[in-house]
């Protein structure tokens, strides 16, 4: 990716679909370039550097890395900076999820859901915070309701979350004033992937009676919020901003 662009630069992790990939739309709208994170999802990331690219050439680029690796984290803190020297925004949305029934949770089962929801996103920040200082950036955690409203079989989950919620919180203590560190909490917005006992279809409609807008939100809803935080928010930071549709109310 060149630095023909005089627009910011973000770094979207988990940007290859879904609300990671919303994200890395919306910030390309407004300007950014953007770095695109996968894991193991390159036809999507691919696909999505091709589609921004073609809205403006050389605007966009693609890495691959495990945030549940160590070494892979320091790699895409590495090649991130080497690509993008002036890195202005950081959106850690990467995560996994899924039910962790208590009684039979596992040790593979904690730290792949601590790992991809809370390390990695911490260490990633961690590595990355020099180069936001040095733009007066700002970073955005994509965190959950659930990090305050337990989901059934879902404790491992919601934990790490929570603990991504308080990350945000001292993470503005610790780099503030020169980076700004927001989060945003997702209620409704996309079904799991996955065949999920809680979150299924056929509870669609007992979830949405229990959302103030008696909807569900969308990927976009979730980018706008990233865009303002990240980009438009400059007196804002240490919040984490529940966009639900006042689902958090009940």
């Amino acid at each position: 990716m060149g630095n023909s662009s005089t627009g910011r630069v973000a770094l979207v992790t988990g940007a290859a679909h879904r609300i990671g990939a919303a994200i890395a739309r919306e910030l390309h709208r407004a300007g950014c370039r953007v770095l695109i994170h996968y894991r193991s999802s390159a036809a999507g990331a691919q696909q999505l550097l091709r589609e921004l690219n073609a809205v403006r050439p050389d605007s966009c680029a693609a890495l691959q890395a495990d945030l549940c690796r160590a070494n892979d984290v320091r790699e895409l803190a590495a090649q991130a900076a080497a690509l993008a020297p002036g890195l202005d925004l950081l959106v850690n949305n990467a995560s996994a999820f899924y039910a962790t029934p208590l009684g039979n949770v596992t040790d593979a089962q904690w730290n792949e859901l601590f790992d991809a929801n809370l390390k990695g996103a911490f260490f990633l920040s961690q590595a990355l915070a020099p180069a936001l200082a040095r733009r007066q950036g700002a970073i955005v955690n994509i965190v959950d309701i659930h990090a305050d409203i337990p989901l059934p079989q879902h404790t491992v989950y919601t934990m790490a979350k929570a603990g991504l919620a308080m990350m945000t919180r001292a993470l503005a203590v610790e780099l503030g004033p020169s980076v700004r560190v927001n989060g945003i909490a997702p209620g409704a917005i996309l079904w799991p992937e996955q065949p999920n006992v809680v979150l299924g279809a056929a509870h669609a409609d007992t979830l949405l009676a229990q959302t103030a807008l008696k909807r569900m939100g969308t990927p976009e809803d979730i980018a706008g919020a990233a865009r303002f935080l990240g980009l438009e928010a400059p007196y804002v930071t240490g919040q984490v901003l529940a966009v639900d549709g006042g689902r958090n109310l009940y």
